[in-house]
């Protein structure tokens, strides 16, 4: 696992599997939470850990 420190208004970026662009930016930092901005082409998914599993779930079965 790769471990990155951003503070408010920092960001990374990281290409999808076809090269588009994305952008993970860190928009506010408050006790217990944490709220990201991700900025990415239409056709990438992104999801929630809990809706992720419940997808990979239902796709096997």
């Amino acid at each position: 696992m790769l471990i990155l420190t951003r503070k408010p208004g920092e960001a990374i970026y990281t290409k999808d599997k076809n090269g588009n662009l994305i952008e993970v930016r860190v928009l506010n930092i408050q006790p217990g939470q944490v709220s990201l901005g991700i900025n990415a082409d239409r056709s990438t998914d992104i999801h929630r850990e809990e809706v992720y599993l419940r997808l990979q779930a239902e796709e096997v079965a």
